[in-house]
Order: C-alpha cells, then structure tokens, then sequence
C-alpha cells in the first residue's frame, strides 16, 4: 500500500493503534497489547490490509529516541533512596542474573554468544509502565513492595544504556570485537564528557534565552531538536540514536527545565512511541507461536519464572520479608517496551535472525500478556505459600519485637505502617507521651524506630499474629496508615475481630475501598485527596477574608456531607 505516501501510512497505524488501544482497555489489559495486536493485524504475516512496513519503522525510530530521552530525563535518584540497598545492588545482581540466565537459554537454544547476550539482556528488563500501572490499578504504589519495584525497574532501564552502547561493537566480527568494544566505551565516554560541558556551560543559557520568549514552539523545537542532534551525532560515532537521545535527556535532568520540557515532550513521545509498538507488532509472524513454540516458552519462561524467582529471592537476601518480596517479583515478572528496543537494535546490527527476533518478540508479548493476572495471583499465591512449612514460617513467625522494659501495652496506639503519615502520628504521640507501638516491615523504617527508641514490631500487619503480638485487644486507637489497599483492608477485618472496642482509623484508597473499610470495621476513613482538598479549600478562604469559625463550619458541614453520601 505504498501508494498511501507517509501521511496515509500515519493514518492507517495510528487508527489501528487507537482501536488495539481501546480493545485492550475494554478486556483490562495493558494497552501496549492493543498496539502490538494492532501491529500484527496491518503487518505482512496476516491477511487483509498491509503497511509499508520500512516507512513505519522509519517513524517509529523517533519513538525509540524519544523513549530514551524521556527516560534520561525522568531519571530520579531520589525514587532509590528509601530502598537504595535492595534496588542498586540487588537490582545490579538481578540484572546480571537474569542476562546469564538468557544467555544459558540462548546458548541451547543453538544462538552464538553475541546472540544469547542481547536475548538475556531483553529478558533482564521488565517495563517500569506496565508494572506501575498495575501496582496504580491496586492502590499499591505507595507500598514498599511498590517502592522496592520501581527502584529494582530504575536500574534494569539504567542497565539498558550499556547494551545499546556495545551493540555497534558486538556487530563486528572475529578478533575486532575486544577493540570494538574499547573504541565504543571511550567513544560513549567521550560524548558524555562533551554533553556534560555542553549542559553546564551551553544549555542553561540556551533553556533561559528561549523560555524568555514564553513561546512553546520555540521551546519545543529547542528539546526536540536537543534529543535528535544528539542521537544523530552518536550515530555518526558509531554509537545507537537510543544512546545519544538518552544522554540528552540526562543532560535535561539536570536543569531547573526538567518539568516544562517533560511537559512538551511527553504527549509527542506517546505518539510515536505507539508508532514505535505498532512497528514492533508488525515484525511478530504469528506462525511462529505454531513453528517455535518451544523457543518462545523457553525465553517467556526466562522472563517470567526466573525473574520472578531470582527478584523474590534477591529481595529476601535484602532483610525484606516473602509478602514483599514475592510482590515486587511478580510485578516485575514480564519483558519490557525498552527489550522491543535491544530486540530492533540487535535485528538491524545483524546480531538477531528474523526467527529469533520474531520469537523473542512473541515472548514479549506473552510475558506482557499475563502481568495483569500475575499481580492479581499475589494474595492467593502467598496464602498457598504460607501453608508450606519452610516458608510459611518466613511470614507467619519471622518478626522481631521490640518493647523498653516496664512498658505496658495497655489503652496505647497501635501503629501499622510507617510512611509519612505514620511518621507524623509518631511524633505527635511522643511529644505528648502517649504509649504508641509501631508495626513495620521495611527495614530502613525499623532503623529509624530503633534509633528513637520507641517500641515496634518488624512483621506483617496483616498477620493475625502480629497484631496479637501487638495486644491490639488491649489498644485504644488502631491507625492504620498502609498506602496498600488490600493490606490495609486486611489488617482492618483483624483488628476489628481482635479487638472489638478499639477505635480503628484507616487511610482509603477511593470511594469503593472507603465503603469496605467501613463495613470491615473501621470506625474513621481519611481520604488522603479530599484532605488536601479541603485544605486548599481553607487557605483560599482564608486568604479571601473569612473567619476561622466559618471555615471550620464550613469544612465540617462538607465532611458530614461526603460521609452521608458514601453509605
């Protein structure tokens, strides 16, 4: 269908992608699905209407480079700093792990070892999108599990930045490669050395000059043409367009411009980056799910089972406990946009046959394919854990309780979960010195604790035991500060049964999850996004002149009213 020209190829995939799209919403599933599954219907290998496939993959290379650079660009030390241990070192060790995992299958799979090294650092990657909006569908973000998640996905998308460095070089042969790849590292050292003077003494000036002019377009033109210029310019080094657009999203990072330009680039990056998937989805020959079933399996089962196993037992190395650990491995037990990236850049440098590559991109997709249900397996595969006797004690027993001598757990506050929230309730309770225990499972929390000297409980809330542990029969007030939805709901319907007359408050996670806590027992339901409205209602009243009764009246009037309207 070459006759359509550039635009009516746009148009042809980007009507394809919305109704992928859409389908994939409709079905609850991940709309990178939709768009592959539209890829594979206006591909070659299915019958019906077929795309220019070269002109899509032309356009989708903007997808790759603005991918990259938005991902140098979000790039945010500070996500690691609750759980830097566990994310920096285990997710170093995970990544190895898995990338010599892939390369055991590689190798018996018959590839060569520059073959089986790109298929074992696609399978070592997991898609921080995916995996987030799954943890987000849950209410489980906030949750350590959540946290230890995306920490563990920042470093496999950093691990990503090394392999296409090394591509170019892999793609050259015999005794050359050692030299190749020495030249590509003092190469890629060289443009980091030239985009770190070119941030610090060229780009400040340049972003302030342009947003003087308080005209988007400019400011646009100015980014976008920042992230092509330099992926072109690694290019012409040798290097990948991916590598270079990632560098001048690093570069962006560091300029007080980081939010304006994710602002302008985003919505841009989106649209080709669908382009990009549609393209990916054009390369999967469907045939080869009947030719290859086993190659496809073995490299899903990489993906999936090993990465599931090797994150939870890599976590639980860490001091974190199995309901954490087995979370974040399920959350992160699938394949990623960024092994679409690896896959096209080893397919063009030669490095990957078709067959391989089709393969390697159908395990993508069912490894995308069953993240929704993995994540969703959480509780019942706990559970099933729990019953077993090795590891049923790793969650039912394993807890350390620490309370001052002469302390008596009597009409005190029982405390489950320590995230900001129940950093304040604690520091409230001690400057008035009420007796308050702290149930956590986070070890950098416990250290915290442990250096004020209060009492706490490292376990799982959500253990009957625990709170037994806790005398939360004995407890005045049980607040439960759990970003975690479904913990948190758990840990109401057990402290409700323990102790009948204490004052429960739990923290909701939207309108359904308010109405459960209720019914499960909790006696007061904070809405975190309705606080902070009424907050902001407050000072902007206050700032027009009205008097602290009236907006206290006010307020409790609208209280009472979103109350009333949730029973």
């Amino acid at each position: 269908m070459e006759e359509l020209g550039l635009v009516g190829q746009l148009a042809v995939v980007l009507a394809a992608a919305l109704a992928g799209g859409l389908l994939a919403r409709a079905l609850r599933l991940p709309t990178l699905l939709g768009y592959l599954a539209a890829g594979l219907l206006i591909g070659p290998y299915t019958p019906g209407f077929v795309t220019d496939i070269q002109q899509v993959q032309d356009m989708a290379d903007l997808g790759v480079a603005l991918l990259m650079f938005s991902l140098g660009a979000q790039l945010s030390f500070r996500e690691l700093a609750g759980v830097r241990d566990v994310a920096l070192f285990g997710g170093l060790l995970q990544v190895a792990g898995s990338t010599a995992l892939g390369m055991l299958v590689g190798w018996g799979l018959g590839l060569d070892a520059r073959a089986s090294f790109l298929l074992g650092a696609a399978t070592a990657i997991s898609s921080s999108s995916v995996a987030l909006r799954l943890l987000e569908q849950r209410g489980e973000v906030g949750s350590l599990h959540g946290r230890v998640a995306v920490g563990l996905s920042l470093v496999q998308d950093l691990s990503l930045v090394p392999v296409i460095v090394i591509i170019p070089a892999l793609a050259g042969q015999g005794e050359n490669t050692a030299f190749a790849l020495l030249l590509a590292a003092g190469k890629a050292a060289g443009l980091l050395v030239a985009i770190y003077l070119l941030g610090t003494r060229v780009l400040p000036w340049l972003f302030r000059r342009v947003a003087a002019t308080r005209s988007r377009e400019l400011f646009l033109l100015t980014v976008v043409g920042l992230a092509l210029g330099t992926a072109a310019v690694s290019f012409l080094l040798g290097l990948s367009l991916a590598f270079g657009a990632f560098l001048a999203g690093l570069l962006v990072s560091e300029s007080e411009y980081t939010q304006e330009t994710l602002a302008e680039v985003l919505p841009l990056r989106e649209v080709f980056a669908v382009i990009f998937f549609v393209a990916v989805g054009m390369l999967i020959d469907p045939m080869v799910f009947r030719e290859m079933p086993g190659t496809v399996l073995a490299i899903a089962a990489v993906a999936i089972l090993g990465k599931l196993l090797m994150v939870t037992a890599l976590v639980l190395a860490f001091g974190y406990m199995l309901g954490t650990a087995l979370r974040a491995g399920l959350a992160l037990a699938q394949m990623a946009e960024f092994s679409f990236v690896v896959a096209s850049l080893g397919l063009e440098a030669g490095l990957l046959t078709e067959e391989v590559n089709s393969a390697l991109l159908g395990a993508v997709l069912l490894s995308i394919g069953a993240a929704p249900f993995l994540v969703g397996a959480a509780p019942g595969l706990l559970g099933m854990l729990q019953r077993l006797p090795l590891l049923g004690n790793l969650t039912r027993e394993r807890m350390e309780v620490h309370i001052p001598a002469g302390t008596e757990m009597v009409n005190h506050v029982v405390i489950c979960g320590l995230g900001e929230a129940g950093r304040e309730l604690v520091s409230a309770l001690m400057r008035r010195g009420f007796r308050f225990l702290v149930i956590e499972q986070d070890p950098a929390a416990i250290q915290w604790l442990r250096r004020l000297g209060v009492p706490y409980i490292y376990g799982d809330a959500t253990s009957s035991q625990v709170l037994e542990r806790a005398a939360v029969g004995q407890a005045r007030v049980v607040a439960v500060t759990l970003p975690d939805v479904y913990a948190a709901e758990t840990v109401v319907a057990n402290a409700r049964r323990l102790a009948p007359r204490a004052d429960i408050i739990a923290r909701g996670g939207g309108p359904e999850s308010h109405q459960l806590l209720r019914r499960l027992g909790a006696n007061e339901v904070v809405h975190p996004e309705f606080e902070a409205g009424l907050e902001l209602v407050r000072h902007t009243l206050h700032r027009l002149g009205l008097s602290t009764l009236e907006i206290q009246a006010l307020l409790q009037r609208r209280r009472r009213d979103y109350t009333a309207a949730e029973q």
